[in-house]
């Protein structure tokens, strides 16, 4: 980038930036007040931008709040992409480094939670496996490694990020309680879900996509949680179309 396409640049994200030298309108007038124009209307699109990618953030901070912020980050984090669906993935951490909201400390988790959903929205499309592929010998069953959809997503929050989530998209929708939460984000169709994760589903989650068999992943989930209930899991995937494919690990002879 020259120096003055820097200067343009800075000018265009930043009101109080005075206009670069040089800008001419058709009639080869200064354009100060055109470009204030095209400036603002720059700011308004970006800051509606974040408003639809990050609606339950919105909600919770207010419009007022948000759009204050939306100027903020757009100034330390310009687009660096002309696809919209791509701005804001530095949100989460701007608002963790955000002093001013250190007292609401699940705000950058709902962000990553909204982030997340979007991504899974855009992720590629695959094709699911059906029931009958996990219905294997007992032999069979614990060596079997699975693969997962694109656009399946897993977060871990010490917060109660889907609880939060729910109450602000939900009528009716209970209060949340604190509490860690783990979510699974699937996307069965066109949009996709959030998932509220049992005790040890996020560890095995995990262990299958690091390629343990379902034998050994049971049991890293075991060890996090006694009790856990794999059939469910299995049943919530399968209905979810999350599992695209199913590879038997053959003992050696």
């Amino acid at each position: 980038m020259t120096e003055s396409q820097a200067t343009f640049h800075d000018a265009l994200l930043d009101a109080a930036q005075p206009v670069p030298l040089g800008l001419s309108d058709a009639q080869a007038r200064p354009a100060g007040r055109r470009f204030s124009v095209y400036r603002n209307n720059v700011a308004v699109s970006l800051t509606e931008a974040m408003h639809e990618a990050f609606p339950v953030i919105a909600k919770l901070l207010g419009k007022q709040n948000m759009d204050g912020l939306a100027g903020l980050f757009l100034r330390r984090h310009p687009p660096s992409s002309p696809l919209m669906m791509h701005y804001g993935e530095a949100f989460p951490d701007f608002l963790a480094g955000m002093e001013q909201l250190s007292h609401l400390g699940y705000l950058p988790d709902v962000a990553r939670l909204e982030l997340a959903l979007r991504r899974s929205y855009h992720a590629a499309d695959s094709t699911p496996i059906g029931p009958e592929a996990l219905a294997l010998s007992p032999d069979d069953l614990p060596r079997a490694q699975l693969a997962f959809a694109p656009a399946i997503g897993l977060l871990r929050s010490p917060w109660p990020i889907h609880a939060i989530w729910r109450f602000n998209t939900q009528d009716g929708a209970p209060k949340p309680q604190a509490g860690a939460q783990d979510i699974l984000i699937t996307r069965a169709e066109f949009d996709p879900v959030p998932h509220l994760l049992p005790k040890g589903g996020a560890e095995w989650i995990q262990a299958v996509q690091a390629g343990q068999t379902l034998g050994d992943a049971h049991e890293t989930a075991l060890a996090a949680a006694d009790g856990f209930d794999l059939g469910a899991l299995l049943a919530l995937l399968l209905q979810e179309n999350a599992i695209t494919s199913v590879n038997i690990e053959r003992l050696e002879t």
